[in-house]
């Protein structure tokens, strides 16, 4: 009869441990992994640390992205300096991606918005990330970083893609850069023409010219001829690829939203995004006249 109560109580105890061990809360930063840049000195990487809130009790895995990655990744320059860091936390599926940048005056050329888009091209999901540099930076090479961060946990992305959604971040600072529009036309034109992309299914450059020049049109954004084929390259090699927007269309949507929020709060061109609502607001009125 001992044995027997002796026995039971055995099985209730590791009962209780089992159910106890669910419970017991995971540490925030136990699936993350921190990437920085190599040429970041130790004081700066403690700075990125504090940063992304990494306390000495967390657990979290550390590597550099280097030049050689740059060059692994995305067939880009060894000797590159890199400094640009990330925290990435892979969530579980279904959960999206988000992508925050927490140093925003050392980030001076990309914006969370293209970053949002180039990854997206680039096939990450699922996943939260923070971008972080201690120094002033272009924020270019963070996208390596997350690369590695992904390739390090496991998680193939396509090579291809990966060089694509690169090049969709130079052509988008290139734009911002060299025409009469803000960082958020830029991000706006590119999410909507994906958006397009997705609705259309274009199969020859010729539609997708077509897609680029719409949208253009209807954001009534000006580019020069060398930049407007230079977005048709770009958007054809998207088509090339034949990357399914389509099942990115919550994540789109949700960046077209966000910039327009930030254009409220910023006070930016009104009638811009007055143009974006209704051309949008005209296709939603079109389908259901059609379906009428």
């Amino acid at each position: 009869m001992n044995k027997k109560f002796l026995s039971l109580w055995k099985y209730v105890a590791l009962s209780c441990i089992l159910f106890f061990s669910i419970l017991l809360p995971v540490s925030a930063a136990s699936n993350t992994t921190i990437i920085y840049g190599e040429k970041l000195s130790e004081d700066q990487r403690e700075e990125v640390r504090e940063t992304l809130d990494i306390s000495e009790d967390d657990t979290y895995e550390e590597h550099d992205v280097t030049g050689q990655d740059y060059a692994d990744f995305i067939d880009g320059n060894p000797d590159a300096n890199m400094y640009s860091s990330a925290g990435i936390t892979l969530e579980s599926n279904g959960t999206g991606l988000e992508v925050n940048i927490l140093t925003p005056d050392n980030i001076t050329e990309v914006t969370r918005e293209m970053y949002m888009n180039a990854l997206l091209t680039a096939g990450a999901e699922n996943a939260t990330v923070d971008v972080v540099s201690p120094v002033q930076v272009s924020g270019h090479s963070a996208l390596t970083g997350i690369y590695k961060a992904y390739d390090v946990e496991g998680e193939d992305l396509e090579p291809e893609r990966m060089e694509l959604a690169n090049d969709e971040l130079e052509v988008a600072t290139d734009l911002a850069d060299n025409e009469d529009i803000s960082d958020e036309d830029v991000s706006t034109l590119l999410t909507e023409i994906k958006k397009m992309i997705a609705e259309q299914d274009p199969v020859t450059r010729e539609e997708v010219e077509q897609i680029v020049n719409e949208q253009l049109n209807n954001l009534e954004i000006q580019l020069n001829d060398a930049d407007r084929e230079m977005l048709i390259d770009l958007v054809n090699r998207m088509r090339d690829l034949d990357i399914d927007f389509g099942a990115m269309r919550d994540q789109l949507e949700d960046i077209t939203n966000d910039l327009v929020e930030r254009a409220e709060d910023l006070g930016l061109d009104k009638g811009f995004w007055e143009r974006v609502a209704n051309f949008f607001s005209d296709i939603f009125r079109s389908i259901a006249n059609f379906f009428g």
